[in-house]
């Protein structure tokens, strides 16, 4: 059986033990998926079409697991046109999907009419197999409280998501396609999950208003500086904490907590 994370707590105390032992953790529970990296390191090399990596049920659970996708390993059918239909192609499957995961995956592996593939080339299967042990890290984290499964996926996604070459709206665009990213953001915010059935360019409108009034500014670029996501982390765990404790309560608890602001 392999190492499952140790979260002794919950809330906002929980999510500051785990950020302690962090690399520890990560670094047992690392150890438990060496015999699926050292498969997929030994045989990517190999792949040179959608067959050969559907055909292989490892590789692929692997390749889905990277992206946090690993659900999907039975959904052939889907996941062989992703990768197939590629991205370059701005009406293919992948661009059409507001999950963006699946136009990652796609664009990771190259397989799309005109692309390059990219199974064979040098440091591929590193950066398949490091994202797939931290995508498999935070699904056991998720198994035993989900608000950390989603803490950890901004921390890692959304820094690196606000220093890509691409405009602030672009950058929106990409959050509210990420359904563990737009979770934090909904939450932190105080936003409904309702949201969604807005117009996209409506919905943007609110999520930056809503930043610009709780961080000072509603442009994404912000979290490429040291303490912005992990202040962004403390208000989704807080503002995620006290909801549960709202809904758990009696009704006229409830309201009087909001109504006196506590």
């Amino acid at each position: 059986m392999s190492f499952q994370p140790v979260l002794p707590l919950g809330g906002y105390a929980g999510w500051m033990f785990l950020s302690r032992t962090l690399e520890t953790q990560q670094a047992t529970h690392k150890e438990g998926l060496t015999s699926d990296t050292e498969y997929f390191a030994e045989k990517i090399g190999e792949v040179r079409t959608v067959d050969d990596l559907m055909k292989d049920r490892r590789l692929l659970r692997v390749a889905l697991g990277a992206f946090g996708l690993g659900e999907d390993v039975r959904n052939t059918y889907f996941i062989r046109k992703v990768l197939e239909e590629g991205v370059s192609n701005p009406d293919s499957l992948a661009n059409k999907l507001s999950d963006k995961s699946y136009h990652a995956l796609s664009e990771a592996f190259g397989f799309g009419a005109g692309e390059a593939r990219r199974t064979g080339l040098a440091g591929f299967a590193e950066e398949i197999s490091k994202a797939y042990e931290l995508n498999r890290f935070e699904i056991d984290v998720g198994e035993q409280n989900d608000d950390f499964r989603l803490a950890l996926n901004a921390q890692r996604e959304l820094a690196e998501l606000a220093k890509e070459e691409m405009g602030g709206n672009a950058k929106w665009y990409t959050i509210m396609g990420s359904p563990p990213l737009r979770a934090v953001f909904e939450t932190a915010l105080g936003l409904p999950s309702s949201l969604a059935a807005l117009d996209i360019d409506e919905q943007l409108t609110i999520f930056q208003e809503k930043l610009e009034r709780k961080f000072g500014s509603g442009d994404i670029a912000q979290f490429a500086e040291d303490g912005k996501t992990d202040k962004l982390v403390q208000t989704f765990l807080l503002q995620s904490e006290l909801k549960q404790g709202v809904q758990s309560m009696s009704p006229a608890s409830a309201a009087l907590i909001l109504v006196s602001g506590r």
